[in-house]
């Protein structure tokens, strides 16, 4: 709303007065026909005053005239008005050459940089490593040296698979793919071991390629040989292969958690209030001073920047600053409410956590009650395929 309001302080807004026995009407037809207006103020029962832009005054003289309210222009305000005030002066002139010498200038560094992930997958730092090769806000065009800043970013981090810089007037949008980890590909002619890849015990084993190494009911830990790469023959002896099949074991899968007796939450009370401030490049102006009324809150501030075309980007932006009231609750459990509290936690958790509900062959809940509260642990016994390959280097 006040990015709208500023707006149209530059391209001009008219004050005006309605009068009638439909204003009502004629407040919610405006909204609905998504026309600003604002500052409104109420003068006896049958006439208004407020603020409109100066694109809408056709629309609102339409829809004065629908209500049956008499429309008077009271005020002109905002720069348009401004230069035609003094269009025959030396001012208007000064004043207008001083912006285009601005944005001029302006137009040669860059104010915004764009991220954009391939599926929106998250690289996290990217602002702060693309500050550090150079690229940054107000940083000058003719001095950026795209190639190298991508070298430096590819060379520094192995999770970018491929990367793109484009400028476009005071925008530079860069283009991000991730990269992902790939298990090692061993060749099926290479002789090669199946081992474990998680702790259990093995429920089931079907070697189609190899010696089996392990029987059903052994516990193996992570790294453990399930199928030898090699097979022994009366006559033919020791001959290497690569080892093949299928191995099914039971594997632990445990969460824990602390559940205090007494604690303090912190609840939001549905309570907000909003701040504003304007940033020009690095300097901010805060435009409400006083300390906030809420004594515990938690900030989420939004930066919407200003532009002229798609990708000319001002200097100019304007921060809303948002408060949102928390409110400290005492929360007091008896043993058991503690204890039912962190095994529907800890269950939900491990329930996200497993996709195959059906694979889940037990539950061990295990509780320690202590001083101050009760440790918990929730550990599901889950059916899975283990095994990865491991070549074999002689």
């Amino acid at each position: 709303m006040l990015i709208k309001i500023i707006f149209n302080y530059i391209i001009g807004y008219i004050r005006i007065s309605i009068e009638g026995y439909y204003i009502e009407r004629f407040i919610n037809i405006c909204r609905n026909n998504k026309i600003t207006i604002w500052k409104l103020k109420r003068d006896k029962n049958v006439k208004l005053e407020l603020n409109i832009g100066i694109k809408d005054l056709r629309k609102v003289a339409k829809i004065a005239k629908q209500t049956k309210c008499k429309m008077k222009i009271l005020k002109k305000k905002g720069i348009p008005f401004i230069f035609n005030k003094y269009k025959k002066r030396k001012i208007f002139f000064m004043f207008l050459i001083l912006i285009i010498i601005l944005f001029a200038i302006s137009s040669n560094f860059i104010w915004n940089i764009e991220i954009i992930e391939e599926n929106n997958e998250k690289i996290e730092n990217i602002y702060q490593d693309l500050s550090d090769a150079g690229l940054s806000i107000g940083k000058l065009k003719t001095k950026l040296n795209t190639k190298e800043i991508i070298n430096r970013i590819r060379l520094d981090r192995s999770d970018i698979a491929w990367m793109g810089i484009e400028l476009k007037g005071t925008n530079a949008i860069v283009k991000l793919v991730k990269s992902t980890s790939k298990p090692d590909i061993i060749d099926d002619n290479d002789y090669c071991n199946i081992v474990s890849d998680k702790q259990g015990i093995i429920t089931k084993i079907n070697a189609q390629n190899g010696t089996i190494a392990v029987k059903v009911g052994d516990t193996i830990n992570i790294g453990t040989t399930l199928i030898n790469g090699w097979m022994e023959g009366k006559y033919t002896g020791i001959r290497y292969v690569h080892a093949r099949g299928e191995i099914e074991a039971k594997v632990w899968h445990t969460k824990n958690k602390k559940i205090l007796y007494n604690t303090t939450e912190r609840v939001e009370t549905g309570n907000i209030e909003n701040k504003y401030k304007i940033k020009i490049n690095n300097f901010e102006i805060n435009l409400s001073k006083r300390l906030s009324k809420f004594k515990i809150y938690d900030t989420i501030d939004t930066e919407n920047k200003f532009k002229i075309f798609t990708d000319f980007y001002l200097p100019i932006s304007v921060i809303k600053i948002t408060n949102r009231e928390i409110e400290e609750q005492q929360k007091n459990y008896t043993i058991e409410e503690a204890k039912n509290l962190g095994i529907v936690e800890l269950q939900e958790e491990l329930d996200n956590e497993i996709e195959d509900k059906e694979k889940i062959v037990n539950k061990i809940i295990n509780t320690y009650e202590k001083d101050d509260g009760v440790e918990i642990y929730v550990t599901y016994e889950v059916l899975e395929n283990i095994g990865t390959n491991e070549k074999i280097v002689f």
